[in-house]
């Protein structure tokens, strides 16, 4: 997936559909362009939405049962809005034993969304993740690409907001 920002909150409905047409116009003829359409179409919307599916499917020729198979089958692909910042909690054994649960609900609680949910600001994501190659470091978090490690559930809040842009008082 593409690491270029989101640019869903700059362009109107239309922009977004005219974007897509011309990436369809570029990929129609190309073999294996199914998933490179995707890609594009993910970083436009910010998430696939179920009308543009359809016409991807319509203009690449392809059933959108196939379509939407494919948006299942690969996690980093999304059928709605993702937030601006998705937390990944590991759930991995290292990171399950030394207190992951814990730290999944302390998310669950503060953001008051549930896992694969995003907040209505769309500031945050949920999802848990199996393991992410840091086990000496447990437990661990990702919060888009940065690493948390050695996270405390009690420690949540502050986590949070770093992103949320709000200084705290415990340091």
């Amino acid at each position: 997936m593409s690491k270029a920002p989101c640019c869903c909150e700059e362009m109107s409905d239309q922009e977004k559909l005219a974007r897509l047409n011309e990436i369809l116009d570029e990929y129609k003829d190309k073999p294996g362009g199914l998933i490179p359409v995707l890609q594009h179409t993910q970083s436009i919307y910010g998430y696939l939405p179920e009308e543009p599916l359809k016409l991807i499917a319509k203009t690449l020729n392809k059933p959108y049962s196939e379509v939407a198979g494919v948006v299942s089958f690969y996690s980093f692909f999304s059928t709605h809005p993702r937030g601006k910042y998705q937390v990944r909690v590991c759930l991995g054994t290292a990171c399950y034993v030394r207190g992951g649960k814990e730290i999944l609900d302390s998310f669950k609680k503060e953001l008051g969304i549930d896992v694969g949910e995003t907040t209505e600001d769309r500031m945050f994501s949920l999802e848990i993740g199996r393991c992410f190659g840091s086990c000496g470091l447990a437990p661990v978090i990702l919060v888009n690409e940065e690493v948390h490690r050695r996270v405390k559930a009690s420690k949540v809040g502050e986590i949070l907001a770093q992103y949320r842009g709000v200084a705290t008082d415990e340091q």
